[in-house]
């Protein structure tokens, strides 16, 4: 890897979707290298070493000793740091934030795409946390919590949406323990009770169904390390399953906030056979980067249409510019997000982190798309935002999704869907 980095996100809506949290719109890198080197400069800036004149160094000193010494109610020192922390980060672009250990860790699960929990995809809805669905395998299924339950209680304490990360927190826990979790469901007189074993949960990021027996439909819901493997294992377990073989490929990127930039990369390359995917643009050196494209995948030649809204960000738009400059895949559906900031991940002590924007990305044409977004080669505007397909178990048909149905004629369907069967990659 060329960036002196371990990870690189592309995060973009900041929504929780099950225990995981999607922090939002911006592409994010990890430091691990080039630490001797900054701790050089720090050792070399003897007493000014913030590496702000003396007089500003004396003039927040002054005003933490002014808050310590004079408000009115006492200040714990680790609030006014953190607080100072966040404020000369807020000011400079709305990515750019503090990370406190329990987002830290956030940005730790987005990355890997695997934690220890039960494994239940939660929402929030007029106030109530509601189950979306448990992850198939996963402890919570397997205890029989369901699709549309209310949680109600984590070990016997109340919860509520305004406090959900802190829920989120309280059901993860070391694999083999228990955590007892209270649920109302529709039709049921009394609140069920679940003893749910916590185990090693691996976040799915790739959606795949074989539509009419020839189509393959794979939704990527975000983008982790494990996600370019998962989707080429869709695809060939789709081919499988396909009677005459597949005639062509739907990958949709909407409302897909993002996620790690080495797996958009990866995606990217494995429907390209060469040529450069994206470039990053800043002051430092790490944040100067070129990506580029690999031979020898499977996907390469495959009939591909790729489906896209103004919900596809950042690592989406890394993938959708990629596709659609080398002519690889026409793009489908309305104009993206526009999020072309890349953030670096830089942990500084206490189990915490800064997020900060270190860079642009460029996409191989050589666009700025932050602000801007990427328009679709065929633009077709959605009915609604409840008439996007989400499944064989959901409420929308595959040609009732007037975006998908357009994809879909694209790689030569014609017919009315004839099948809709299930497969998760």
């Amino acid at each position: 890897m060329s960036l002196n980095v371990r990870n690189i996100l592309v995060l973009a809506a900041g929504t929780v979707l099950g225990l995981t949290v999607s922090i939002g719109g911006t592409v994010l890198a990890e430091r691990q290298a080039d630490r001797e080197a900054d701790r050089v400069a720090v050792a070399s800036a003897g007493s000014t070493s913030s590496g702000l004149t003396p007089e500003y160094v004396e003039l927040l000193t002054r005003v933490v000793e002014r808050v310590r010494n004079e408000y009115v109610d006492p200040v714990e020192e680790r609030r006014i740091v953190e607080n100072a922390i966040r404020g000369i980060l807020g000011d400079l672009d709305p990515h750019s934030k503090y990370l406190p250990p329990s987002d830290y860790e956030e940005v730790r699960i987005s990355t890997s795409g695997n934690y220890s929990g039960v494994g239940l995809d939660l929402s929030v809805e007029n106030g109530a946390v509601k189950v979306v669905s448990p992850l198939e395998g996963s402890p919570a299924a397997e205890a029989g919590i369901q699709p549309g339950d209310l949680l109600i209680a984590v070990d016997g304490e109340p919860v509520d949406g305004d406090h959900l990360e802190e829920t989120i927190g309280r059901m993860r826990g070391k694999p083999g323990t228990i955590v007892e979790l209270r649920v109302q469901r529709e039709g049921a007189a009394e609140p069920l009770d679940f003893a749910v074993t916590r185990a090693d949960i691996h976040v799915r990021t790739v959606r795949s169904e074989l539509i009419a027996d020839r189509f393959g439909y794979i939704r990527l819901t975000s983008f982790a390390n494990t996600t370019a493997a998962d989707l080429e294992a869709a695809f060939l377990s789709l081919r499988d399953e396909s009677p005459a073989g597949l005639d062509g490929v739907v990958l949709d990127l909407r409302n897909n906030p993002g996620g790690v930039l080495e797996a958009a990369v990866d995606v990217a390359d494995l429907f390209l056979a060469d040529g450069l995917i994206v470039r990053g643009s800043g002051r430092a050196r790490q944040a100067r980067f070129e990506r580029y494209a690999s031979g020898g995948d499977v996907l390469e030649t495959v009939p591909l249409v790729v489906l896209v809204n103004g919900g596809s960000a950042s690592a989406s738009e890394i993938v959708a510019g990629a596709l659609k400059d080398h002519g690889r895949a026409p793009l489908v559906g309305t104009k993206t997000y526009g999020k072309g900031s890349v953030q670096t991940v830089m942990p500084i002590g206490a189990g915490s982190a800064i997020k900060l924007t270190t860079s642009l990305y460029i996409t191989p044409s050589g666009a700025l798309i932050n602000g801007v977004g990427i328009e679709p080669d065929v633009p077709v505007k959605a009915a609604s935002s409840k008439r996007i397909y989400r499944g064989a178990d959901g409420t929308v048909a595959p040609f009732e999704d007037d975006q998908l149905r357009e994809a879909l004629q694209l790689i030569g369907h014609t017919e009315p869907p004839v099948t809709v069967v299930a497969n998760e990659g």
